[in-house]
């Protein structure tokens, strides 16, 4: 029994489902259709520039229907849920598309992430099939995932992408590539049916995977992307995220079915390699996360010159700061969207009426919710009723583009979803007068320093303004004395960079009290970023414990506490 056929539920009351296609925010058809719709009308437009060039439409749906085939030709069937684990390029946009074809269900997880990980999120989804590299950057997935499979039971093929030689046991990516697509029909999905599943690590102990049918996608996350195309022109979206990760997942069944446009790919992100592909294939959007951008930033100081200007940079994953914000717009020469946004199911963003996105007293703003995306309420963390605009509580969100259901965990569902489908965030924050939300925090992203709680996110919002920070992550570090004591992980501006009492000197002119100063410091050339993108918290959290910064010292011990 696998999950795509019996154990998807959707947790949404189906009359809700139904009433947005009745009014067209949702285009109730599944993402092959879609896919192909747009192939139809525009035969020759390139699809996927990635490290080997150009493919247009046509060749890309070639290439979908020869893999669809071979796949079904392997027993993969409607409803089956195939893994997906390749780094950007046209290889996971072709599996994207034939695992959609056949109507199964796509479970992309980025390169980079352990097998223990990997097996976790096979056997909790009872995948039938991965498909993975046989070599990237170091690691060899194809070949660990076929280690695992004796292990699952329900995986019965591994199929290893790459021009290396597949390892024993393997099935090659190119072969399958060269079956016949003659005779290949596609299957017709139900839209409200599954289509893929998101991997957010979020704060459980294993990831959470979140079912996404292809409605929810190509209409609630491809209205998203609708409201940043002005023109309605088609897209030429830079993904500097893994297509695998939930931001990553406007790439394929929002920016190719839904709008008809065309993905830069990078397999994996470099400063230099981004702003490259900026100057040569000119984005119409650039999809980051606010650290990326930062490292682009430095490396532009260095070079000095101007690029082609996108329609947008889109920043989410991270909280953005304004320093950040007004940088990048400059540079960039368009307008910053702050977008706020989960694997969980919501979605806000500033949108293209501001060059840099508004601010307040807590930081960048989250922007205006989008019924035709996602409807947002603020509502009593423990009684989950209503509260009225300008109080603070926390933020639940349900509207087109909401998941069915989490999977492989009844319990997530009955923790995150209420009984009539508001999806809990965890996040704190209020919607203003003029409907606009506001991010103050996480329900459980804080640090108790001896019974008080600090917020890593406001000590990292004044910390970046410093003049010699270029970005900067604050950890919780577990302490004898305090329980937990805050440290600063800091990429400078130059080499000297900042001293903790400087930091500190800094927070104290920004108004920040001193039970939330840092009281370590651990100065990095580069934050490490985990394999979706995001700065690596847990890495960060380890090299502090390692690092040969001393303790603080008894006097500031005692200041401090």
């Amino acid at each position: 029994m696998t999950p795509g056929k019996n154990a998807l539920h959707d947790l949404l009351p189906a009359e809700l489902r139904r009433s947005w296609v009745v009014d067209g925010t949702c285009p109730d058809l599944d993402l092959y259709s879609l896919f192909r719709a747009r192939q139809i009308a525009d035969l020759h437009r390139t699809a996927v520039l990635d490290a080997k060039g150009k493919l247009c439409y046509t060749a890309l749906d070639r290439k979908v229907r020869c893999l669809a085939t071979g796949l079904r030709n392997l027993g993969i069937r409607p409803g089956d849920v195939v893994g997906v684990q390749l780094p950007n390029n046209r290889d996971a946009v072709i599996a994207d598309l034939a695992i959609a074809a056949l109507g199964a269900v796509a479970l992309p997880f980025p390169v980079g992430r352990g097998s223990l990980e990997a097996e976790c999120l096979l056997r909790r989804a009872e995948a039938v099939a991965v498909i993975a590299s046989i070599e990237h950057r170091g690691s060899r997935h194809a070949a660990d995932l076929h280690t695992l499979s004796t292990a699952l039971p329900s995986l019965a093929h591994v199929i290893a992408s790459g021009p290396a030689t597949a390892p024993e046991g393997t099935i090659p990516l190119s072969q399958l590539m060269r079956s016949d697509p003659g005779g290949f029909v596609p299957a017709r999905p139900d839209p409200e049916s599954a289509a893929r599943i998101l991997v957010s690590s979020g704060s459980e102990a294993e990831p959470k995977m979140v079912a996404y049918s292809h409605n929810a996608l190509a209409g609630g996350r491809g209205n998203f992307l609708a409201s940043l195309i002005p023109d309605r022109t088609p897209p030429r979206c830079l993904f500097l995220v893994p297509l695998s990760t939930a931001f990553g997942s406007n790439g394929t069944a929002v920016t190719l079915a839904r709008h008809g446009g065309t993905l830069v790919l990078l397999d994996h992100f470099t400063p230099e390699a981004a702003l490259a592909a900026v100057r040569e294939h000119e984005p119409t959007h650039i999809l980051g996360v606010p650290t990326m951008v930062r490292m682009m930033l430095d490396r532009l100081r260095e070079a000095g010159d101007k690029l082609p200007s996108p329609t947008a940079l889109v920043l989410g994953g991270a909280p953005l700061d304004e320093t950040t914000a007004a940088a990048a717009a400059e540079a960039f020469g368009c307008p910053v969207v702050n977008l706020y946004g989960s694997a969980d199911g919501v979605n806000c963003h500033t949108g293209l009426d501001n060059t840099t996105p508004p601010t307040d007293s807590y930081g960048v703003v989250a922007g205006r919710p989008d019924a035709r995306v996602a409807e947002i309420r603020i509502t009593d963390p423990q009684t989950l009723e209503a509260l009225p605009e300008g109080r603070v509580g926390e933020i639940v969100a349900r509207g087109p583009m909401t998941p069915l259901c989490y999977v492989g965990d009844p319990g997530l569902d009955a923790r995150y979803r209420t009984a009539d489908g508001w999806v809990r965030t965890g996040d704190l924050g209020f919607l203003d007068e003029d409907g606009c939300l506001h991010v103050v925090g996480r329900l459980k992203d804080i640090v108790i320093r001896g019974g008080a709680n600090v917020s890593p996110a406001e000590v990292e919002r004044e910390l970046i303004s410093h003049p010699l920070v270029r970005d900067v992550v604050c950890v919780g570090v577990p302490d004898r004395l305090m329980g937990e004591r805050l440290a600063a992980c800091v990429v400078p501006r130059s080499g000297d960079g900042p001293t903790l009492e400087s930091l500190c000197e800094h927070l104290t002119r920004r108004g920040l009290e001193q039970r939330k100063h840092p009281e370590h410091l651990l100065v990095v050339e580069e934050l490490p970023l985990t394999p979706a993108g995001k700065p690596d918290r847990a890495a960060l959290r380890a090299r502090v414990a390692e690092s040969a910064h001393p303790a603080p010292t008894t006097a500031r011990l005692a200041q401090a506490g």
